[in-house]
């Protein structure tokens, strides 16, 4: 029997974007350590002939008490889409002297988080400090876009010299006044470029178009979907934000759109409307992981632990991606609750998962010592030192465990 395009197209291209919604957070977190890392390198991709500003004051002290401590520690909570902790570990960063790396930081945690009056200001100390004009015209270029100030963003960029932060400034603007061709075209300067992180994101933007292409006949809120979600995957969530609300206004039965809509008003600390969005794609398909988990994440910022505890098992029992992201949410969930055991089998579990880390066991030993259960400790602290043997901080641990199990008089 045949089935007409005007039902196969649209099937189709939701269909990519349910695919692509699996690997969201993925997406997310690698764009993310992408960033971190060519922040550290500073340096044009090799052979591309292309020069910026260098800034002067990039290297930090090894000081594990100090600026990088708090730098490492925001950019956990970066890539997990907190970015209120994450800002406040910049911000203290910067008063430990961290320089122009914690204010760059400080400044996307501040936009993230609709900051606009502290972004303002932290852009001034990085002209201070340094850094590149590029950079700024970026930085000014977005916020003026958030704003929906288009005209202030159009009068920066088309004034500004070629570079990528430039095409990938007028590539948004472009994207968001609906002219779709010359947004591609800035795009795609910004694609074969040499800054890496605007590299990644436009050829995040680009693949959306390329898969609304394999599908003419679509209808026009699946490009505005997969937009949104390649917005959304490039950090850039409160431009993402209209298209979708306009989106499931024209259908409000479009489970994918509700995914990304609650996603970008969690990680934009809209909590009351992510947990409406998500349970409205909850309504539409209650089976799907990453609607469970990200609900579990609104009901948690709300306060709702009980709520937050469920879904979070619900997403773990359908095989949400990652496996180690969802466990340790369950298991600081089941502590509000006072539920230790089930906590403490997320630890156990965490330390099993290929990707463990030392950081894994310190989080198990902690929870086990808390518990008042040394002896079990001591046993993970062993198995984090026979895996790490030339790190000191298993030593550590097996040293705290060892004093936890010694009686007080000994």
């Amino acid at each position: 029997m045949h089935v007409p395009a005007r039902i196969t197209l649209p099937i189709a291209a939701a269909l990519l974007l349910a695919g692509g919604i699996l690997t969201f957070l993925f997406l997310q977190l690698e764009g993310t350590r992408a960033m971190l890392m060519a922040e550290l390198l500073e340096e044009p991709a090799a052979g591309s002939g292309a020069r910026h500003e260098t800034p002067t004051t990039t290297l930090l002290p090894l000081d594990e008490e100090g600026a990088l401590l708090h730098l490492r520690r925001g950019d956990v909570h970066a890539l997990r889409g907190d970015w209120k902790k994450a800002e406040q570990e910049y911000a203290e960063a910067v008063e430990k002297d961290g320089g122009l790396p914690a204010l760059r930081k400080l400044v996307q945690a501040q936009i993230q988080r609709r900051d606009i009056r502290g972004a303002r200001t932290t852009l001034e100390q990085l002209q201070r400090v340094g850094a590149s004009a590029d950079d700024l015209l970026l930085w000014e270029s977005t916020i003026a876009l958030r704003t929906g100030e288009l005209t202030k963003a159009q009068g920066l960029l088309e004034g500004a010299t070629a570079s990528p932060q430039q095409q990938y400034g007028l590539g948004l603007l472009f994207l968001m006044t609906g002219k779709h061709e010359e947004a591609r075209a800035a795009l795609r300067e910004t694609a074969g470029g040499w800054e890496p992180v605007l590299r990644a994101h436009a050829r995040e933007i680009l693949n959306a178009y390329e898969e609304y292409a394999l599908f003419p006949e679509s209808p026009e809120i699946h490009l505005q979907t997969l937009l949104s979600r390649a917005l959304a995957e490039a950090g850039e969530c409160e431009l993402a934000l209209p298209m979708l609300s306009r989106v499931t206004r024209q259908q409000d039965d479009y489970r994918d759109a509700w995914i990304v809509r609650g996603f970008c008003e969690l990680t934009t600390e809209r909590t009351e409307e992510a947990l409406a969005s998500l349970e409205q794609a909850y309504r539409i398909d209650p089976q799907k992981p990453e609607t469970q988990y990200f609900l579990a994440r609104a009901y948690g910022d709300r306060g709702d632990h009980a709520n937050a505890l469920t879904f979070l098992q619900y997403a773990l029992r359908n095989a949400f991606q990652p496996e180690a992201e969802v466990r340790q949410l369950l298991a600081a969930e089941a502590l509000q609750l006072g539920q230790s055991a089930l906590a403490l089998e997320q630890f156990d579990t965490l330390t099993k998962l290929p990707g463990a880390t030392i950081e894994t066991f310190d989080q198990c030993i902690q929870a086990l010592l808390a518990a008042n259960r040394p002896q079990e400790a001591i046993v993970k602290a062993e198995e984090a030192r026979s895996r790490w043997p030339l790190d000191p901080r298993a030593q550590m641990l097996l040293q705290q465990a060892q004093a936890a199990a010694t009686p007080a008089d000994a």
